[in-house]
């Protein structure tokens, strides 16, 4: 899948590509059951994770390192975080665009104002 199909998380074809995903997971998974859900949901952890060393990476923070990671990585370690966190909704509701719109529309409300959404 490229940009040009999937251009935002409320867009048909990215909450087409999370179930997908889900679906593909939820194959694979060897614990199902709440024990499934909360690994899926820890997993956004380790993402948020890779975030931190891409960024530790770009900025050659770690002396022993050096620079490790661009900011494409950063941008691609971000993206990993985003569809992990669609897929876990996912997994907690099949009405996740919905529950995801919804929020969306609410802190985009209380950030911006009600104006914003129109």
């Amino acid at each position: 899948m490229t940009d040009e199909h999937i251009s935002s998380p409320s867009s048909p074809d990215a909450w087409s590509a999370v179930d997908a995903l889900w679906t593909w997971l939820d194959g694979e998974q060897p614990h199902g059951g709440r024990e499934g859900l909360l690994l899926r949901v820890l997993k956004l952890s380790e993402e948020v994770g890779e975030v931190a060393q891409a960024v530790i990476g770009v900025t050659g923070q770690n002396p022993r390192k050096g620079v490790t990671h661009t900011w494409e990585d950063v941008q691609g370690e971000l993206c990993d975080v985003v569809i992990t966190a669609l897929v876990a909704l996912r997994t907690l509701t099949p009405d996740a665009r919905e529950v995801f719109t919804r929020h969306l529309e609410k802190v985009t409300a209380r950030s911006l104002g009600p104006s914003a959404l129109r």
